[in-house]
């Protein structure tokens, strides 16, 4: 399954190149993360907007200490911003308490990590299971085994993390977070961990996944190829956007 970037811009008409009506699956107005030292205050993040359409691809890209992880995890609520706000899917993150969050990253969010982050105690088809059981989902059984048999695992459902090869855990991580079909995705460094073979392999099922979705995804990645897969390129500099 291999996805390519669109030909038109992004938010254009396929048809007309017209801006599309689409509505914005995430809005990023003037954020800002501050941290405060003993004797300082340590500014990450300044200043940062932009808009993704639903569907969309983009790739955020920036040397280490650019502020990536940070931005990501203020886009998803997993942190809350000095200034500015996030609005996921319309529902603005930052007005919300932690549990408030919370529900909006279970019902509309999928998260790839580096690090892959299975349970160790659980089977492939039970890290798969789990957030469908969070979310209170009637069949849990049923959605999970067919995922992993499209990531090419429906032979190791019942293997823990310990007896998977990298690649392998990052497809149940792959399966784990497209299984709840998410309105929006965000992966961060989905290939950090991974020789270049496995990691293209990963890249490959990423996209075909994501195209078969519909999902928007949102990638943060310091690899340039992997971000050109992808419909737009943020860049960051020192904590600032320099391109959008």
């Amino acid at each position: 399954m291999t996805l390519h970037p669109a030909d038109q811009p992004s938010g254009a008409s396929a048809e007309t190149g017209a801006p599309s009506s689409r509505s914005p699956a995430l809005t990023v107005e003037g954020l800002g993360k501050r941290v405060r030292l003993p004797t300082t205050e340590l500014t990450i993040l300044e200043g940062i907007g932009f808009e993704i359409a639903t569907g969309d691809s983009v790739a955020i890209i920036g040397a280490s200490g650019s502020g990536k992880s940070t931005l990501l995890a203020l886009m998803a609520g997993l942190d809350t911003p000095s200034d500015g706000r996030v609005l996921l899917d319309g529902a603005p993150l930052s007005t919300l308490d932690e549990d408030g969050r919370a529900k909006v990253r279970g019902e509309k969010v999928g998260f790839v990590f580096q690090s892959f982050q299975l349970l160790p105690s659980l089977t492939a088809l039970e890290n798969v299971m789990l957030p469908l059981e969070l979310r209170g989902d009637a069949d849990v059984d049923g959605p999970a085994r067919e995922i992993l048999r499209k990531v090419g695992l429906g032979e190791r459902l019942d293997h823990y993390p310990r007896q998977l090869s990298g690649g392998e855990q990052q497809r149940v991580a792959l399966a784990r977070a497209f299984v709840t079909r998410p309105a929006l995705l965000f992966a961060d460094e989905p290939t950090g961990n991974l020789d270049t073979r496995t990691g293209q392999a990963i890249i490959e099922l990423l996209f075909g996944l994501n195209a078969d979705a519909g999902t928007t995804l949102v990638l943060v990645t310091h690899d340039e190829h992997l971000a050109s897969r992808c419909h737009r390129v943020l860049r960051l500099d020192s904590g600032r956007l320099v391109s959008a």
